[in-house]
Parts: structure tokens; C-alpha cells; sequence
């Protein structure tokens, strides 16, 4: 293999590729910047780019709201009363109010940069994030997302846009909050958003369409999106059954829990993916697994805000394609993200490696990653992702004089990767065939860094 004009080969020491590790590995990426070839075994072919570590596969990021990264840290004292998700809701929701175009670049493009160096190199924008603040449209009703567009175009990530139905403010409730104004989107609306931001082919950007939940939408709504929609290769996300509230909520209005609704009254597929689905009874799992739609964890963000524990077991045991999200940023990194999938298990059943298959895939982070990698292509509505020929060509190259990695035999590079969480394990990140972090370090992340404090200072100061 030999690198042509404008595309780029690299050779890497080692590479996981395939779910396992492969010694010397070539991998070249044609004129489109996607891999042609993979092979390992192999010398150095002339012009080939030597990596400095051994190389794995970067994550999709499946499940991100980028203006919450204005408040990570920033919700954790309770002064009176109770605290839970839905107070929590409130808090976020006096953020939201505040943030303008220029505030929401400057934060999704740090959130992003720190995204890369947490090892995703796609996110996924659950955005409803669209109005004015007092609720009327912008004169250019796509300027919030143009703003995450321009903010992923800085930092140099893959982006997917997924413009959000969002109607009420619950159930029994038939209009939006007032604190929700800026959230209104309609199905030809998000339709709309969607198609315009396809037609815009920014450079690693794409989108599909989301509905924000059961309570926030009524079915009419969801059908005259998926009437739209149609056959049509785009990812349809949806929060479900994040909060025992909206379970008992659905159970009230519907008859039926939030997921058993979904799936016997739409016609979910491959393209959809059900963010959370922390509370899922186990015919409730066997329904998604027989429709072939995904689902996203996002752990970290889950634990924060008390939401619950998923069924892991049984969702693997179905055979149920998965990945996970940063979804409220208060963890922005992938290895961290699965230790507390993991975790959390393991405090609920008094057992560890929970998620290991013994005598298929006795390694627990082997087995979470492989799920993880293989979900997030479904997810952001893309082809193919890994280390896989017609993949975009994203990479990380491990750094293994790490502390997390210093010392530990090749065949166990994942386990201590997710599980030996001090010091940085990434040295490198790759997009496209061009790296965007280096040493740790991302090429704009001083003047980025800047932006987002003076963001920030406008937004919580007295």
C-alpha cells in the first residue's frame, strides 16, 4: 500500500482492529479520507506516517446537549427540599435562557475540543436549543445550529445535527412552559432543519431528527415527522424512560410504559435510537432487539442525575445494538463513560464484570468498547466507523508511557484503559486523516479556551 497524492497512509505498531489486536499495521485512506485498506503484519510502506503508539478506534458521541457545558459543575449544592431530575430540569432550563449564538460557539467548541481529547470524534447534537430567548424564530431560524456547526468546525470533530420535535410541556399538558419558549419546533420544522443542513454538506457534518420524549410530543406530531421522513437514511433519536416520573406520566395518560408504547405504536427500525431507556422491563427490551433500533447510555450524566441503573444484562443478552452519549458534559470522556456503565452494575449486583461473556469475550471493556464502536455509525446516521475499510478515517494512538498504560501487556491495553482511570492514556486524535490533538494538546485550544471563559463570565456572572 502506498499513499497517493491526497490520500494518507499510516503505520502503526500495533492496532485494534476487528475487535482483537493486530501487530504493524498499515492503514491507508484514500482521496475521500475514509480507509481503503487495513492490513497487518505489514513493513512500513514508503511514505507511510509512523504513529507513535498503538492505535485504536475513536467513538462516536451519541447523545450530546453542547449548551449544557455551560453548567457542568455548576448544579451541585442543594440549600432546602428535595433534588432530584426534575429540579435539576428547572436549573438548566435558566441556562438555556441566557445563551446566545456567540455564547453557544464559544461552549460547544471547547465542549467539543475536550470531546476529542476524551477520545469521540463524532457527536451527535440533540438540539432544541432553536428560538430567541423571548421564544420568537431568529431572523435566520437555523443561526443555533449554524452556531454548533461553526463551533465543531473550529475544534475540527465530526458533527451530527438533530433538530428536535418539542411541543408540550408533558402529557396532560398540550402547550410548552413558559422557561421552554425557546424549544418550540414542529415536525416540518425539524424536516426542514434537517434537509437544509444536509444540503449545506459542511465538511464532516450531517443531520437527522429527533423527537425530545413521549410527554413532549403528542403521536400526531411523531407521525407527521416520520410521514416526512419517510424511507428517507437519516438517525431518528428519542428520549425514553429516563425518570420513573415519565414511566408512571405514560403509564397514566397511555395505558402502556413509555417503551412498550413505542415500540407497538410506531414503526421503529434501525434508524432509531431510544436515548436512556434506563427503566425497560425485559419484554420491553425484546421488542426494541426484534425492531432492530438501537439505544444510547450515557452513564455519567444518568448517574448525576439520579435517573437510574439500566437493565445491561438483558440489553445485551437481546443482542440489542447500543452506544453512549455525554449528554449534560458532566463527563466528556468515552473511557470514563463505560467504567461507570460497568460500575454501576457492579454496586447494584454485588458482582464484578458484569458485562464480561465468559469463553465469547471474557474482557469487560473489550466486550463494552466492541458494543460501543459498532453502535455509534447507526447512531450519527453514518455508514460504517472503526477501523474498517469505507470508515471515515478516525483514530486515537494510545499513549502507553501513561500511567494508566505504563507496564500493561498489549491484550489488556483495554481493560486498563477504562478500568486504571489516573493520568492520559490519548496522546493523539485523528479526524479524517489529520490530527487535531497532539500530545494531549488540541492545535486551537488556547483561543478556544479563551472564548469559552469570556462565554462563561458573561453567562454566571451576578
Amino acid at each position: 500500500m502506498r499513499a497517493d497524492a491526497a490520500g494518507r497512509t499510516f503505520w502503526a505498531p500495533a492496532a485494534f482492529v476487528d475487535g482483537a489486536w493486530r501487530e504493524r499495521v498499515l492503514l491507508a485512506a484514500g482521496t475521500d479520507k475514509h480507509w481503503s485498506a487495513i492490513r497487518a503484519d505489514s513493513d512500513p510502506a514508503p511514505g507511510a506516517q509512523r504513529l507513535d503508539g498503538p492505535v485504536i478506534p475513536s467513538l462516536v458521541d451519541a447523545h450530546s446537549h453542547a449548551f449544557q457545558r455551560a453548567m457542568a459543575g455548576l448544579a451541585e449544592r442543594r440549600h432546602a427540599g428535595e433534588d432530584d431530575f426534575w429540579s435539576w430540569r428547572d436549573r438548566m432550563y435558566g441556562v438555556a435562557l441566557r445563551i446566545g449564538p456567540r455564547e453557544l460557539q464559544a461552549i460547544a467548541a471547547q465542549l467539543y475540543v475536550e470531546l476529542l481529547r476524551g477520545g469521540y470524534t463524532q457527536v451527535c447534537e440533540f438540539h432544541y436549543l432553536k428560538r430567541a430567548p423571548d421564544g420568537s424564530a431568529y431572523d435566520d431560524p437555523l443561526a443555533l445550529a449554524h452556531a454548533l456547526g461553526g463551533a465543531a468546525a473550529e475544534a475540527g470533530i465530526g458533527l451530527t445535527t438533530l433538530p428536535v420535535v418539542y411541543l408540550r410541556a408533558g402529557f396532560a399538558q398540550p402547550a410548552l412552559r413558559d422557561d421552554q419558549r425557546r424549544f418550540r419546533l414542529d415536525a416540518e420544522g425539524a424536516w426542514s432543519d434537517c434537509r437544509a443542513l444536509n444540503a449545506a454538506a459542511r465538511p464532516l457534518q450531517n443531520a437527522g431528527v429527533a423527537i425530545h420524549s413521549l410527554r413532549a410530543a403528542a403521536r400526531e406530531d411523531m407521525e407527521r415527522l416520520l410521514g416526512l421522513v419517510g424511507d428517507a437514511f437519516v438517525p431518528i433519536h428519542v428520549h425514553v424512560a429516563e425518570q420513573m416520573g415519565e414511566v408512571e406520566d405514560c403509564l397514566k395518560a397511555t395505558g402502556k410504559r413509555p417503551i412498550a408504547w413505542l415500540a407497538e405504536s410506531l414503526p421503529l427500525d434501525a434508524r432509531w435510537q431510544l436515548v436512556h431507556a434506563t427503566h425497560a422491563l425485559r419484554d420491553e427490551i425484546e421488542a426494541v432487539a426484534t425492531r432492530g433500533a438501537g439505544v444510547v447510555f450515557c452513564p455519567g450524566t444518568e448517574a448525576n442525575l439520579g435517573d437510574g441503573i439500566p437493565d445491561l444484562p438483558g440489553w445485551l443478552g437481546a443482542g440489542v445494538r447500543w452506544t453512549i452519549g455525554s449528554d449534560s458534559q458532566v463527563t466528556r470522556a468515552w473511557p470514563e463513560e463505560l467504567r461507570w456503565l460497568e460500575y454501576a452494575q457492579r454496586l447494584l449486583r454485588r458482582a464484578r464484570n458484569v458485562a464480561a461473556d465468559p469463553g465469547v469475550a471474557p474482557s469487560t471493556a473489550m466486550r463494552l468498547f466492541n458494543a460501543a464502536c459498532s453502535g455509534g455509525a447507526a447512531a450519527a446516521g453514518l455508514p460504517a466507523w472503526g477501523l474498517v475499510e469505507g470508515a471515515r478515517a478516525d483514530f486515537l494512538v494510545l499513549d502507553e508511557r501513561g500511567d494508566a498504560l505504563l507496564g500493561v501487556p498489549r491484550e489488556r491495553t483495554l481493560d486498563a484503559l477504562v478500568f486504571s482511570s489516573p493520568g492520559r492514556a490519548i496522546r493523539d486524535v485523528y479526524v479524517a486523516g489529520e490530527r487535531v490533538v497532539r500530545d494531549g494538546v488540541h492545535r486551537d485550544a488556547a483561543a478556544i479556551a479563551d472564548a469559552f471563559a469570556d462565554a462563561m463570565h458573561r453567562l454566571v456572572a451576578p
